[in-house]
């Protein structure tokens, strides 16, 4: 067997030459490219908490952590090598990761009226994405180098490709600083000073139940152009079913109606639009989104089950072998990665802030491990984006849930344990799938795989210590729920967990939502986004969808070659990604603002523009979009 492992690892040297040679010695694991990693972690977490508060996804930080990252140690510092570069957006994708997974579920705890300490964050944070990490380590030298060819890891091969140009020449921090200058003036000038209107919206004159309207951030815009016109107008066509189908149909319908309709506590008539989406069509949305993340796990089973036996079998078969490595090939000692994951398997039984117990350590570990193994494969095919983790978090609670109402657990303290298992889970699902992406950029460009990993554990450190500040204070200043932070993605982890522990969910509105997702799927067009759109105002969907168009419109230009539009695309999802920071961090300053009643005095208002206001505010966002465009169909080219 060892001579076995000898010719296949000789086999891999042979046909994969890193752009850091093995043998070569480069600064990599250095004390300001940790700082500056620490530093952009807590960055890009803190923007991604509120994004997916917002709209319930969240962005990569790996490209713009790269770019950003060359932009200082080899722009502004003048000097700094690729693997240095690399070490920095490996922790700060760690990081990012890691607060998409936590604001993805724990928020759910405030909906039900508990209060989630900070030390309670934290430890779920922490465990999570360590297991992420430690239960992905001995899965790369399957996934990464064996597979090499295989799988393409997606945003892993890009932020290789972005490395690798930056070494070269043409270094594009100018568009990420560039958008997140302009995202922090625009938040600032709109929502601070209050000189233009953050929202606009029109009722339908003769169709009662609807409505139109924009949320006018920098960061929908930004996500729009980085997720592309398909998935913007699946988000768009669930908004319109929502808005423009189902809600005049319950306005119409319950007109006439005395009596409130559960599980709304007026009748229909007097709740207007935002009632009837409030009351109403979360519950179908939420229905949409189940059955979405459900058909996108059922969809991977085949992959999931090969990938699984694969890796397991890999796994077994190089247990024992101690095999001199290369520095391109050195992993953290696998026997301190399995003594790692037993500590934590074993702190979150007995640590009191995580009320799970033994049985729900066990489905952590079981459930983390099988899904981490999923996460890892399924995003080296289909990238992280199309991760279907809300799918895999929803069957770990479910079957949590089912199984704890079946021992008695079914009050709160049952729902917490329940909850506190997805939360750990989906944090080691998210990390666990950035970490992939993350092994696989350093394998191209000859990174040391051991000072990755450790990289990864930093950034998971540092990003649990404040990412349960984040939430606190954004609740504080905004409402988790509200329709400022409408948190889909914990709202329906909530109903998950409570409809099947109290069976108290109004499920023909479920029901109504899962089936008209169904229909998409039977269509042949993956139903997440259209159903995430549906759950959402459609005031998020249509500036999401004019960043869509402006992708759309760099997609269809002629005149271009698709080396050209692959440049000006990149700097496109740069200046984008740097609208989406901009935005989120002013955001959160300005709730720390709020919290301490500092922003009264400088707040100017949009009265100043009289009736005019609505039209005014579109058309700065017009300005917005336009630099979005100019900053990608019009950039200047790398080699110009």
């Amino acid at each position: 067997m060892s001579q076995t492992k000898d010719r296949e690892k000789e086999t891999a040297e042979k046909t994969h030459k890193p752009y850091v040679a093995a043998d070569k010695s480069m600064a990599e694991f250095t004390f300001k490219s940790i700082i500056l990693g620490v530093i952009m972690t807590v960055v890009f977490a803190a923007a991604n908490a509120y994004l997916g508060l917002k709209v319930g996804m969240t962005v990569s930080a790996s490209v713009p952590g790269a770019v950003i990252s060359m932009g200082i140690l080899r722009g502004v510092l003048n000097k700094g090598t690729i693997l240095e570069n690399n070490t920095v957006q490996t922790i700060t994708s760690a990081g990012t990761s890691l607060a998409a997974g936590v604001i993805f579920t724990i928020p759910a705890l405030i909906l039900w009226g508990v209060d989630p300490s900070m030390i309670k964050m934290f430890l779920i944070a922490l465990f999570g994405g360590v297991l992420g990490v430690l239960f992905m380590i001995p899965l790369r030298k399957y996934l990464i180098v064996k597979e090499d060819g295989n799988l393409p890891y997606p945003e892993g091969t890009a932020c290789a490709e972005v490395l690798i140009a930056g070494e070269e020449g043409g270094a594009k921090s100018k568009y990420v600083f560039g958008g997140m200058a302009l995202g922090a003036v625009y938040k600032f000038l709109s929502g601070e000073m209050k000189l233009l209107k953050e929202s606009v919206e029109w009722a339908i004159p003769g169709y009662q139940g609807s409505a139109i309207g924009f949320d006018l951030y920098p960061s929908l815009l930004g996500v729009g152009y980085i997720i592309g016109p398909k998935i913007a107008v699946r988000m768009l066509a669930g908004g319109v079913l929502g808005w423009f189908v189902f809600m005049p149909l319950i306005a119409n319908v319950g007109a006439g109606l005395s009596e409130p309709l559960f599980p709304a506590a007026k009748p229909i008539a007097e709740l207007g639009y935002w009632g009837i989406w409030d009351n109403y069509i979360r519950y179908v949305g939420a229905g949409g989104v189940a059955l979405g993340g459900i058909v996108s796990l059922v969809k991977a089973l085949p992959t999931i089950l090969e990938s699984f036996k694969a890796a397991m079998g890999e796994l077994t078969t190089g247990l024992g072998n101690d095999i001199k490595e290369i520095r391109t090939d050195s992993d953290l000692p696998i026997k301190w990665v399995a003594i790692g994951a037993l500590v934590v398997i074993i702190a979150i039984a007995f640590t009191p802030q995580i009320p799970v117990g033994v049985i729900g350590a066990i489905f952590v570990a079981v459930f983390g491990f099988f899904f981490v193994t999923v996460s890892s494969r399924i995003v080296g095919i289909v990238g992280s984006s199309s991760n279907p983790a809300s799918g895999m978090t929803i069957a770990t609670l479910l079957a949590t849930s089912l199984i704890m109402k079946a021992i008695g657990w079914t009050d709160q303290t049952g729902m917490i344990a329940a909850l506190s298992v997805g939360a750990i889970v989906c944090v080691a699902i998210a990390v666990a799938g950035d970490t992939s992406q993350d092994l696989k950029t350093g394998f191209i460009v000859g990174a040391t795989p051991k000072k990755q990993q450790i990289g990864e554990l930093i950034g998971i450190l540092v990003s649990a210590i404040f990412v349960g500040g984040i939430v606190l204070m954004l609740h504080e200043a905004y409402g988790i729920a509200s329709k400022d932070l409408p948190a889909p993605q914990a709202n329906l982890m909530a109903m998950v967990v409570k409809g099947v522990m109290k069976g108290n969910l109004p499920w023909a509105l479920v029901f109504t939502g899962a089936f008209s997702a169904l229909i998409i799927e039977m269509f042949g067009i993956g139903s997440l986004p259209f159903a995430v759109g549906l759950y959402l105002p459609i005031h998020l969907s249509t500036p999401i969808m004019i960043g869509g168009l402006i992708k759309l419109a760099l997609d269809k230009k002629k005149s271009l070659s698709e080396e050209e539009k692959a440049d000006k695309n990149e700097s496109g999802i740069l200046f984008a990604s740097g609208l989406v920071a901009g935005d989120a961090l002013v955001g959160i300053l300005l709730a720390a603002l709020a919290i301490k009643g500092w922003h009264t005095s400088i707040q100017v208002g949009s009265g100043w523009a009289g009736g005019a206001a609505n039209i005014v505010a579109l058309a700065t966002f017009g300005v917005l979009a336009y630099l979005l465009w100019k900053n990608s169909i019009g950039a200047k080219l790398r080699e110009e």
